[in-house]
């Protein structure tokens, strides 16, 4: 419980104002400071009256963002000014043109586009986050200092977030790793980056997030006597070559060593790089690349490589800006440990990313440089597009926003470069729109390959066209670029208007036949539940009877033999011949419905666990408000958290009951060494040890490799992972994964 102290609060107000101030001062003029203690006023005495939900006075909350936009970015009084104002027009009665008279222009353009969207959407067919997404990266192209900002924000939000409500922090976590983790990456900011994704991962995935954290702590002390003992001979040899230069050591983020465990399926202790070894070199910027190449020179003599995880970002950096050289070594102790290897500049911009380009560049606050200019570029033409919703987007942006990229070449030499997994159609389009349209195959390095055949670095790529080629519906699955997307969209859109009228008049047919009224509100539900947001798409599936009346009779709920959704009957039950894994848990937990809890006002909806997680008793797990029923997902599920990132307001909080008595089908993979007897050991202590009913067990041996799946019932994910570590410690098994 937060206590009340008028006057330790004031206190406290006037320290962080004056420490805000302090990280100003050597880089602003008395005037400048000037517009900064009046936009300090101005907030204070705004938000007076208004709290956080931690009970805090909420002007703590503007002066935290102001003092991350000067402390961790840099950035100047406009931008701290504009932090300190942020919230200031959306929660009191100051209006946009009372900042744009008191502080100028600059300023209330920088606060519009980080104040919310206050109009009202249809939830049903529009996002609002996705709206207001899309704002804040409009203004973005105006300002690059609007999103800097925007990130010091949702930083410090996602310190804060224990005080909200369970649906609130799944909301703004799921937010925060789709949309607002990648975006800090591609603009090269990795300490907010690497906060952010742990803040996201606390919540979304909290039982993994505090193992990991456990056992960092645990390992600590041993990690860092590790550490000392290594770097001692690389110092006394740079000592001895007379450079100047610091060492230290970064840990990797929570999130990235449990996508490690997961990707890799090993454990905590099998992972090598957990910290990385950074040497920062202290030189004039016309000799750093040269020094980092005669640091890494001395220490490739010195200590065996691993080849193949050299990485050289000194003679092409990465695209959000990075520059370093990355080199794993053995250690005298037996482990490889990672190096990286940089000037005080490159540092500098790894660790502040785009802000520190003001710095080095000589440019304006707010301008931004040619690299990043061209990903705007990219994000403008989005922009322009009329036709994108805001949900299509943001799924564009996102796309953008990956950094791993390949470069190919034309017949001619003339080198593009494209998002890692593009295809020859992505090629295609983003050579020239027509290209793409009747492309129906290419010449990759001389060969003939599909539309869909993935691209590499350095193919040389050649077009092959037809005029009576056309795009397809599924061309939208083999491309990744947003202009491929864009004009294959673009061309659907137009060849499907031409049989809006007919799908109309199909459909006032079908709604005639079943007795429905043909209105605009009638529609509009027949469309939610078809979840076709563009009409044009809604009515050519009408015209191709993609859509038809068992579609109507299921929407209206008309009667229909072995159609009829009731409450806690599974709808989704497939015919027993096709049934899968994912069909059969979904089954028992329908079946078995005190097994979930749902919050109030969502259990007259039927509800299903979603085929893409399978969430198992002692999973995390969250409510998802589809068309007509609740789809259940595991908390730390991809699809859930792109569902959530976009429509909170479809979040409903779910959870297990307790009742041991029932238990669910779950599945393993198993894979490792063939030998004598490791069958019988394998049901020994599935069946024996673990007292556990399995299902069906099947293996395959190949060249001394075997791989199996076992189907079990068991009563939790907990026991279901103990189990999974038991199996791991039989000898001759590699990895065991859950199905």
């Amino acid at each position: 419980m937060y206590i009340v102290d008028e006057e330790q609060e004031r206190k406290e107000i006037i320290f962080r104002y004056k420490k805000l101030v302090s990280i100003l001062y050597d880089k602003s003029t008395a005037e400048e400071r000037l517009v900064v203690r009046k936009a300090f006023t101005i907030a204070r005495n705004a938000h007076a009256q208004a709290r956080r939900r931690t009970g805090e006075p909420y002007i703590y909350h503007p002066l935290e963002v102001a003092r991350r936009a000067a402390e961790d970015l840099g950035l100047g009084y406009i931008a701290i000014s504009c932090a300190l104002l942020h919230d200031v027009v959306e929660d009191t009665e100051y209006t946009l043109e009372d900042i744009e008279n008191i502080f100028g222009k600059k300023v209330a353009c920088i606060v519009d586009g980080l104040t919310k969207i206050q109009d009202i959407f249809d939830y049903n067919t529009q996002s609002i986050q996705s709206e207001n997404f899309k704002k804040l990266l409009i203004s973005m192209g105006d300002d690059v200092r609007v999103i800097l900002l925007k990130l010091c924000d949702r930083l410090h939000n996602m310190r804060t977030l224990d005080s909200m409500p369970e649906k609130k922090q799944l909301k703004i976590a799921s937010e925060t790793q789709f949309l607002y983790v990648p975006l800090a990456h591609r603009l090269g900011l990795y300490k907010f980056k690497s906060e952010l994704e742990d803040l996201a991962t606390k919540y979304i995935n909290p039982k993994a997030y505090n193992t990991i954290k456990e056992k960092l702590q645990d390992t600590q002390e041993e990690r860092q006597n590790f550490i000392a003992d290594f770097c001692r001979p690389i110092e006394l040899k740079l000592k001895e070559k007379g450079l100047n230069f610091t060492i230290s050591y970064r840990v990797k983020s929570i999130t990235s060593i449990l996508g490690k465990i997961e990707k890799k399926n090993v454990k905590f202790e099998e992972i090598y790089d957990i910290f990385a070894i950074r040497i920062i070199l202290n030189v004039p910027s016309e000799i750093e690349k040269e020094s980092c190449y005669s640091v890494y020179s001395l220490i490739s003599s010195e200590y065996e490589q691993r080849k193949d995880r050299f990485r050289d970002w000194l003679s092409k950096p990465k695209s959000n800006g990075y520059e370093a050289l990355h080199t794993t070594v053995m250690s005298p102790q037996g482990k490889w440990v990672e190096i990286q290897i940089r000037s005080q500049r490159m540092d500098e911009i790894a660790e502040k990313g785009l802000a520190a380009h003001y710095k080095y560049k000589e440019v304006e606050e707010g301008e931004v440089d040619v690299n990043l200019d061209s990903w705007l570029s990219k994000i403008r033409d989005l922009l322009d597009n009329p036709t994108n919703s805001a949900i299509d987007f943001v799924n564009e942006f996102k796309m953008n926003i990956i950094t791993e990229e390949i470069t190919v070449f034309t017949p001619k030499g003339k080198s593009l470069t494209l998002p890692f997994g593009s295809s020859v159609l992505d090629f295609a389009f983003n050579i020239h729109t027509e290209l793409g349209l009747q492309c129906i195959g290419a010449k990759v390095n001389y060969k003939v390959v599909p539309i869909d055949y993935k691209l590499r670095s350095a193919d040389q790529v050649e077009i092959i066209t037809s005029s009576i080629a056309k795009p397809e519906e599924n061309w939208l699955k083999i491309v990744r670029t947003p202009k491929a997307i864009q004009e294959i969209r673009k061309y659907i859109r137009s060849y499907r208007e031409n049989f809006k009228s007919q799908g109309e008049e199909k459909l006032k047919a079908l709604f005639e036949q079943n007795k429905i009224e043909y209105k605009q509100e009638n529609i509009a539900k027949l469309q939610r539940f078809t979840s076709y947001e563009s009409r044009t798409d809604f009515f050519y599936k009408v015209y191709i009877k993609e859509i038809d009346g068992h579609t109507v009779r299921q929407c209206f709920n008309k009667e229909e033999k072995n159609s009829s959704w009731i409450f806690l009957k599974n709808p989704f039950k497939k015919n027993k011949e096709h049934e899968t894994l994912s069909d059969r848990i979904s089954q028992q937990i329908q079946e078995n419905p005190e097994k979930i809890l749902l919050s109030q006002n969502s259990e007259s909806l039927p509800f299903k666990t979603a085929d893409c997680c399978n969430p198992l008793p002692g999973d995390d797990i969250v409510g998802l408000i589809q068309d007509g029923y609740i789809a259940v997902h595991r908390t730390s599920c991809h699809k859930a958290i792109d569902e959530m990132s976009k429509y909170g307001n479809r979040i409903v909080k779910a959870k297990w009951r307790e009742n041991e008595n029932i238990t669910f089908l779950a599945g393993i993979k198993i894979r490792g060494i063939d030998r004598k007897g490791l069958l019988q050991e394998l049901a020994r202590v599935i069946s024996e040890v673990w007292n556990i009913n399995m299902r069906s067990l099947a293996m395959e041996s190949s060249e001394g490799i075997f791989e199996g799946s076992v189907m079990m019932y068991i009563s939790n994910a907990e026991n279901l992972n103990q189990l999974m570590e038991n199996i791991k410690k039989i000898d001759g098994i590699e990895s065991v994964k859950r199905m």
